[in-house]
């Protein structure tokens, strides 16, 4: 730019660099001699035609930060975390000089096992960028590790607290497996070693058993999601025994797929007795927690499944041979407490019998002394009129008429001659109620 005549130039320290639309610096005006004798300067007018707006300034600052930064890594302390209330994470990483504003968008939180402790020292993978609503500089975090096994293992933890106040780790709802399986379903991936070693092991001890197996991914993207519809189908199906869920042995990042809740949610919900066989004996997931029986290995897992076919005949043979015993003895029991019964009844009966001859005695012997024979062969009549009507009193004894006397062994014809009316003695011998 030229400098037109008559006029100082500004002091250097006075005169910014004017920027561009394209975001480049243009070089400062031409320096006159004027500075070097010691001329007063002044500013210049300020060049409207180049101003530019705050939002194009931002943007264009995003443009050149995310063009001159690739993603990469950092080091820092957690620092100011906060979850807002629309599910993104806000927090700060600093170091012992400076510090950088970061955010993990809820898009991105599936990546990540939980969410960061305040004072952790983590590794986070992202971007640097400019928001340009507020012109701050940020940087974007896709992935997050803490060093050592500090953000798995908090989201471990906060997984089991979960299960555990709802119940799913309770040692009560453990069932048992079934004895002798005719089906077995084993949810892994078609293509691991884990599959060939269950094979390999249920070939070995019974052939006869079936195996169905429901594919599913068992790491990497997806796994989870996989593994969850596995089981299901395995659920809505309940056509087999049990069910096998696991894979190999693996690095930590491998088996976490086994370690989502999701996953260990199906695995408690599932109706049919499940194993859970993840990775190697010294490797403990949720699924391993939930179901009920863990075991070491996948072919570990086989052989609690599944007995030896020759075991199996064994112990049919000796509980045939139990049973046979044990229907002898319920046998000879019965027969047994029929004889008892048997006696018992005769007994009784007998027993019984006795009472009622008894009985019997007495009422012939109270109806032999109560009847009208006996007293005839005492030596009392009755006296009969001649239509047989007993007459008892003497007004029934009309004079000169004749009635028959009924004695012991005949009957006497006799003729009323006189009546005597007298009243009962009961201390008469002859008074028929006389109890002598």
């Amino acid at each position: 730019m030229r400098q037109r005549r008559g006029r100082v130039a500004a002091p250097v320290e006075d005169v910014a660099p004017e920027p561009s639309l394209f975001g480049e610096a243009t070089p400062p005006p031409h320096r006159s001699s004027a500075r070097t004798r010691g001329a007063p300067g002044r500013l210049r007018p300020a060049p409207e035609h180049l101003a530019i707006s705050v939002s194009t300034l931002t943007n264009l600052a995003r443009e050149i930060v995310e063009g001159a930064f690739v993603p990469l890594w950092i080091r820092g302390e957690v620092t100011d975390f906060k979850a807002h209330r629309n599910g993104h994470w806000y927090f700060c990483l600093r170091d012992e000089a400076s510090q950088v504003r970061c955010v993990v968008w809820n898009s991105q939180q599936d990546r990540i096992p939980a969410p960061p402790d305040e004072g952790m020292q983590v590794l986070a993978f992202g971007r640097l960028t400019v928001y340009p609503s507020r012109g701050d500089m940020r940087f974007v975090v896709s992935r997050l590790a803490a060093e050592g096994d500090g953000l798995w293992r908090k989201a471990l933890d906060l997984a089991i607290a979960r299960l555990q106040r709802d119940g799913l780790l309770a040692p009560e709802r453990k069932r048992s497996l079934a004895r002798y399986p005719r089906r077995v379903a084993i949810v892994t991936s078609p293509d691991g070693a884990a599959l060939r070693d269950i094979i390999a092991v249920v070939r070995r001890r019974c052939a006869s058993v079936e195996l169905v197996v429901v594919p599913a991914k068992v790491q990497g993207e997806g796994a989870a999601e996989e593994l969850v519809a596995a089981i299901a189908r395995a659920s809505r199906w309940q056509e087999c025994d049990t069910l096998i869920v696991g894979r190999g042995g693996g690095a930590r990042d491998d088996l976490w797929a086994f370690n989502d809740e999701r996953v260990a949610r199906a695995l408690a919900a599932c109706p049919i007795p499940t194993i859970s066989a993840v990775g190697h004996e010294v490797d403990v997931t949720l699924c391993d927690l939930v179901a009920d029986l863990r075991a070491a290995t996948p072919s570990a897992a086989a052989e609690a499944a599944v007995p030896v076919l020759d075991d199996m005949r064994d112990a049919v043979t000796a509980t045939t041979v139990a049973l046979r015993a044990a229907l002898q003895r319920s046998l000879n029991n019965a027969r047994s407490r029929l004889a008892r019964t048997v006696r018992d009844v005769g007994r009784t009966a007998q027993r019984a019998i006795e009472r009622r001859r008894a009985q019997v005695q007495t009422l012939a012997a109270r109806l032999d002394a109560l009847s009208p024979l006996s007293t005839l062969a005492r030596g009392y009549s009755i006296a009969r009129d001649a239509d047989g009507h007993t007459l008892s009193s003497v007004d029934e004894f009309p004079i000169g008429d004749g009635f028959t006397l009924l004695v012991r062994d005949g009957e006497v014809t006799a003729r009323a001659e006189k009546a005597i009316r007298r009243p009962l003695d009961p201390f008469d011998p002859l008074d028929p109620l006389d109890p002598l």
